[in-house]
């Protein structure tokens, strides 16, 4: 009997054991992926940086895309201006949580 329960203790200790590593690693982000917490953070900050282009009232940015990894908001699409341009990028880098802005927009040709 003494056995049977000791070896049960075991098999439970090492399934808490894989449980808990398995847990506590499998959310860890590296240098090409984002943990599950920046994946969240990158989310809500391409809704506010998009929300904030859309709420200009100068221009509506409804051209523009915008992809963040990492906290670096990636511009692209199409604008028919070099102020536009210029200016979606300063309103991307005026949102709280932005770390760098790579502007990929492309000016429309007329």
């Amino acid at each position: 009997m003494k056995k049977q329960m000791t070896g049960a203790c075991l098999l439970l200790c090492l399934g808490l054991f894989a449980g808990a590593v398995t847990t506590f690693t499998g959310c860890a982000g590296d240098q090409n992926d984002r943990s599950t917490g920046q994946y969240i953070d990158d989310k809500s900050l391409t809704v506010r940086t998009h929300e904030a282009l859309g709420d200009n009232p100068e221009y509506k940015f409804s051209d523009v895309n915008v992809n963040v990894f990492r906290g670096t908001v990636q511009l692209s699409g199409f604008v028919n201006t070099a102020d536009q341009k210029s200016k979606a990028e300063d309103i991307a880098k005026g949102v709280q949580g932005v770390k760098n802005v790579d502007n990929q927009i492309t000016i429309k040709t007329q």
